[in-house]
């Protein structure tokens, strides 16, 4: 259903208490339920106008009447939110990532908060955009973002992965499905639903992957049958840094569909990849023969377990990759994800030759950068080896960090040197 457009004068108001309008003055996006004051009688997913309790305008939000998160503020000025606002954003994240265009056709064009657009996430695979919706907000505007980005960007198909269990928290339904297919040579004839289809990706894009390119090198995507929203497109650029840094025998731990594995072969003398995954290391087969690459083997394996293999066997790497998904998921895991970090970069550091190099990420976000360094020293110094820090870097740029909103910066990645 297309975007209603809601002048101030029949716009719901709320009104937030001092601690909650500090917050947005300084910077954050979000206002959670306690600082906000009687919202009654206000729809969930309504974009409000937020005023403190002196009445001074903070700004206008998507509403929340499910979530803790009860307002994910869009702009702090007074503006009319309608169909044309939301096409001049995507048009800026487009402008944005004009230039990654040229080295990859699978970015992420709409990162959430980092783009002022909170809860929303579109990512694109070549001609295929798929779509995230994560509150009552972003859902209620759902069906306008999808025409405009077929009036904009004129796409083979529109995929939603709602699929997200964040989507409980607002009292959605998880879904997935093709919103929007394109017929061959007729974009404007394409229609626009929100239904799920029985086996979709096949039905409306004539296979169930997606070919993409990231600097070169090739791999194969499932929009609606793998993580995310079909790759994780945030290690990108980090792949690039490690291929600059790679050499000699490769160990790729938590290798996924092969994405560093892929990008530091030609560097390398051979690469290992592993994962505990069947699926992944399938999939990461696959994506070695389309690049047809020769010296990289994937094996499936638990990752803590091959680890101490490799020390028992007696086994050496001169480049070795640690990638684990999320070990902390909440503040209250914190402590055990941090043992789990250490145990890996510890076990990594005993098969590095000197000389070799340390890759080692989280996307922990719960895991502040300073906390994952001194895991990384606390591991440095229990495997008595003398770790030279090369290069500190976080998720690629179009996953943009915004200041003051420290969620926005959840992925780690630090490249080391062993010197000793």
């Amino acid at each position: 259903m297309p975007l209603v457009v809601i002048t101030s004068m029949q716009m719901a108001e709320v009104s937030i208490i001092a601690r909650g309008a500090k917050r947005i003055r300084n910077g954050h996006l979000w206002v959670y339920r306690s600082d906000v004051v009687n919202p009654e009688g206000v729809a969930g997913g309504a974009i409000v106008r937020v005023v403190d309790q002196a009445h001074n305008f903070v700004g206008q939000a998507f509403f929340s009447d499910a979530s803790e998160i009860a307002l994910r503020f869009l702009t702090t000025h007074e503006e009319t939110i309608d169909r044309e606002w939301w096409r001049l954003h995507l048009r800026a994240c487009a402008v944005l990532r004009s230039r990654i265009a040229a080295d990859t056709n699978a970015y992420r064009l709409v990162y959430s908060e980092g783009e002022l657009l909170p809860s929303l996430i579109i990512d694109k695979y070549d001609d295929v955009f798929v779509i995230q919706t994560l509150s009552q907000g972003s859902e209620q505007v759902k069906a306008t973002i999808a025409e405009l980005l077929i009036e904009e960007f004129k796409p083979d198909a529109i995929v939603e992965r709602n699929d997200a269990r964040v989507r409980q928290l607002e009292g959605l339904e998880l879904r997935s499905g093709v919103m929007y297919v394109s017929e061959p040579g007729a974009v404007a004839t394409g229609s626009l639903h929100s239904s799920r289809v029985e086996d979709p990706v096949a039905t409306a894009l004539g296979s169930d992957t997606i070919e993409i390119n990231q600097h070169g090198v090739r791999f194969l995507v499932s929009p609606l049958g793998s993580q995310k929203t079909g790759a994780f497109l945030d290690q990108r650029e980090n792949y690039l840094a490690a291929k600059r840094v790679a050499h000699g025998r490769a160990l790729d731990c938590f290798t996924f569909k092969g994405g560093f594995a892929l990008h530091i072969a030609e560097e390398c003398d051979s690469v290992l990849g592993i994962d505990i995954s069947e699926d992944a290391i399938t999939g990461a087969r696959r994506n070695a023969e389309l690049n047809e690459t020769s010296n990289v083997e994937f094996r499936a394996a638990n990752v803590f377990d091959a680890l101490r293999e490799f020390e028992a066997a007696g086994e050496k790497f001169d480049t070795i990759i640690l990638d684990p998904p999320a070990f902390a998921k909440n503040r209250a895991s914190v402590k055990s994800a941090a043992r789990g970090y250490k145990e890996i970069n510890l076990r990594a550091l005993k098969l590095l030759n000197p000389g070799g190099v340390l890759v080692t990420c989280t996307c922990s976000y719960h895991m502040p950068e300073e906390m994952f360094l001194e895991v990384v020293a606390a591991a440095t110094l229990d495997a008595r080896r003398r770790l030279q820090i090369v290069e500190v870097r976080g998720q690629s740029s179009d996953h943009p960090v915004l200041i003051g909103v420290p969620e926005t910066h959840y992925l780690k990645c630090v490249i080391a040197r062993v010197i000793e």
